[in-house]
């Protein structure tokens, strides 16, 4: 008895033990892209609160060992692919040694139709380079300025959001350091905004209801003719889903803004709606108490719906308005807050109205075959004052679109055509002089052919034709190619031709408020363009523990025949073309890294951007050499997030050719969720760094000053924070 009581002694832990190691699973998994069912290798696959990780080989397959029984969720991580949590039951039932296969969908969402190739492809399988900035990092910047896409586009490698008024605050858009009247900007595939209504459509649109941003750099003239020089930037809104929701966005800052936005979205059976309200307050702000605002007083709203009509299970339309109203008000604060005299008159104000209709219908067709027709409908109207002078207008502006898409075995086939009718009247006496009234009307057709050659390379091929009023026929060819070397390693190139028509609305005139600025002569010629990108693409993993990705691209762009503005006489200012282009170049390099719920992001810009047609130093001015850019991310999905971001611009020129200092701006962000609340707290441009550190912005005398060309931030450091509502 006492032997036998010995050995059970010493045989019970080893059965204890026993339990403990075959309680335990040994998981095995084989990860593949959603859309095109390929494995995808470099993914991390980890078991929440563990430290239990690893990372699928070349065929996709990854095996976990040693997983505790019970309830487990896997959170699987891979760069270019949504991030998928995973819940399961272990010991999995009748499982054995089979494999589960788990499928990842395209981090950047499908390329939709409302893009600039027309097709329902990924990103990836494209051969067009499409940037996509998606919905997380949208929610992000939300946080950072919710009043306008601004800082969406502003962070983003190669990209510069250019400021045009040291006391109003008005903005444009810069690619690869040309103009921003060579970028297109879309919502929803529609070319909605521009002209007339450039400098403010930045600070009109709320991100709140943005799903992503695509943005492709380089010519892009195919399916949206002149103005896609540099690039285009197409802004996809939501749509509604089976489950309602509802998005409150409550936000102060330290420069003494207030801002408050609502989205809200529904589907019912063959109905469904968004709704996007917002609602933005800044007071005067003047930083370094120089008696000049860096920050005008402000009060805008913008209301837009949307309605979704599910005609039959192949016919859809959409009904869309977006009303906008900004009232803006910069100069010498004592005139804004009313006591305004003699020595204190100065003041610079922006009246606008914008109202925006869209209609979009889609019919599937046997075989796979899609029609559409697209139609908006743009009225904006602005009025820009300083004493003794304003310039006031109204923009009209009507877009029509009609398309096919055939897939027709290995080729995805685009033909349409479209119409553009644009007129801006000066609102001015109409026997007044040299009245700046501009009418544009084009008519364009377009074909496109997506193909696929080999399983490794396929070729999108474009061609448009345009017809311009009093500018002649323009025959615009695109090609693009991409080549996948392996799972790893793919490359695209692209070469475009492109146009713009001459137009008085250019960064150098809005700048003047178009102030003895003389319209439009009939000598002019279009501008012409010709450019291509060529970049290669790089992901996969170190270890079980990183994975990573790098992207290096080259581009080149050169602008024939460029419209410059120049003295005429002592008192105006005229347009002419130049004889010689305007040249682009460089490079950008992008990576990005994940460890666990660590990611990390850098980015670099050299451009080389010159005027040819300048005697001397012909570097372009307000264009930086380098840029970096660079972000550190700590993020636990419904739990919290906070970063760190540093931003670095060499020196510029200016127009005088003075030369400006390098700077950094650093900032960092945190987001802490509760539920369906969350709250979170901003600090931008930590070090203080403003254009007012390195010089006086505004000179005397003050009853009529004159700026400094604007090359920084003027508003300095500022803080800000609030809450999210989610329902």
């Amino acid at each position: 008895m006492t032997i036998l009581f010995k050995r059970l002694i010493l045989v019970i832990p080893f059965l204890l033990f026993a339990e403990t190691i075959f309680a335990q699973v040994s998981f095995k998994a084989v990860v593949k892209n959603l859309q095109t069912k390929q494995p995808v290798s470099g993914a991390m696959i980890s078991v929440e609160n563990t430290d239990l990780t690893a990372t699928t080989d070349a065929g996709g397959r990854a095996e976990l060992p040693g997983i505790p029984d019970g309830d487990q969720v896997l959170v699987i991580v891979c760069p270019g692919y949504e991030t998928r949590h995973l819940k399961l039951a272990f010991p999995l039932d009748n499982r054995g040694d089979n494999v589960l296969e788990i499928l990842l969908s395209n981090e950047l969402d499908e390329v939709t139709i409302t893009t600039t190739t027309r097709i329902s492809r990924e990103i990836d399988d494209v051969p067009t380079r499409i940037e996509a900035i998606n919905e997380e990092e949208i929610d992000e910047k939300i946080s950072m300025r919710p009043a306008n896409i601004s800082m969406v586009l502003n962070e983003s490698t190669g990209i510069k959001v250019q400021q045009t008024s040291a006391t109003s605050y008005t903005q444009s858009i810069r690619i690869q350091g040309l103009d921003g009247r060579y970028t297109q900007i879309l919502k929803d595939g529609l070319p909605v905004y521009g002209g007339f209504s450039g400098s403010l459509s930045l600070l009109d649109i709320p991100p709140l209801d943005l799903k992503q941003v695509e943005i492709i750099k380089g010519p892009s003239a195919t399916f949206y003719g002149g103005g896609a020089i540099a690039g285009v930037v197409n802004l996809i809104s939501k749509e509604p889903e089976d489950t309602r929701q509802t998005t409150l966005i409550l936000n102060q800052t330290s420069a003494l803004g207030t801002d408050i936005s609502l989205f809200d979205s529904s589907k019912f059976e063959r109905l469904g709606y968004t709704f996007l309200g917002s609602f933005n307050y800044q007071r005067e702000y003047d930083v370094d108490d120089d008696g000049f605002t860096e920050l005008p007083r402000t009060r805008s709203f913008n209301l837009s719906p949307k309605l979704f009509f599910q005609i039959d299970d192949k016919t859809r339309f959409v009904a869309g308005n977006s009303v906008s109203y900004q009232n803006r008000t910069g100069g010498d604060v004592s005139v804004i807050r009313g006591r305004a005299d003699e020595e204190r008159r100065y003041f610079e104000s922006n009246h606008s109205f914008r109202n925006i209709t869209t209609l979009q219908f889609d019919r599937e067709l046997e075989g796979g075959g899609r029609f559409a027709v697209r139609q908006s409908l743009i009225l904006f109207d602005r009025k820009s004052e300083i004493p003794d002078y304003q310039f006031k207008g109204r923009q009209l502006n009507s877009y029509s679109d009609v398309s096919y898409i055939a897939p027709l075995k290995k080729h995805a086939l685009v033909i349409g055509a479209n119409a553009v009718y644009d007129r801006f009247r000066e609102d001015r006496d109409r026997n007044a002089l040299n009245l700046r009234n501009e009418t544009r009307t084009t008519f364009g057709g377009y074909l496109q052919d997506n193909f696929s050659l080999t399983d490794k390379l396929s070729l999108e091929a474009g061609f448009r034709l345009d017809h311009l009023r009093d500018y002649g026929v323009f025959a615009l060819p695109r090609a693009s190619l991409l080549y996948r070397f392996n799972e790893h390693l793919s490359s695209r190139v692209n070469f475009g031709l492109g146009y713009k028509a001459p137009s008085i609305f250019t960064e150098n005139a809005e700048v003047l408020l178009f102030q003895n600025v003389l319209p439009i002569g009939n000598g002019l010629k279009a501008e012409r363009s010709r450019g291509g990108t060529f970049d290669v693409n790089y992901k996969n993993s170190i270890g079980d523990k990183i994975s990573y990705s790098i992207n290096q691209m080259f581009f080149h762009t050169v602008i024939d025949n460029p419209l410059i503005l120049e003295p005429i006489g002592r008192d105006s200012l005229g347009f002419r073309t130049a004889a010689e282009p305007i040249v682009s170049s460089g490079f950008e390099t992008n990576g990005r890294f994940i460890y666990g719920l660590a990611r990390v992001f850098i980015g670099y810009t050299y451009t080389d951007a010159k005027a040819q047609y300048l005697s001397g130093n012909q570097i372009l001015p307000l264009v930086a050499k380098s840029r970096l850019n660079s972000a550190f991310l700590l993020e636990k999905e419904d739990a919290f997030k906070a970063g760190f971001e540093a931003y670095y611009t060499s020196r510029q020129y200016l127009t005088d050719r003075a030369r400006t200092e390098p700077y950094w701006v650093l900032g960092i962000f945190a987001e802490k969720m509760f539920g369906k609340m969350s709250v979170f707290f901003n600090a931008e441009n930590i070090t203080d760094t403003r254009q007012g550190r390195f010089g006086p912005v505004v000179f005397p005398p003050f009853r009529n000053p004159t700026f400094s060309e604007i090359y920084t931030h003027i508003e300095g450091r500022i803080f800000n924070g609030g809450v999210k509502l989610r329902f």
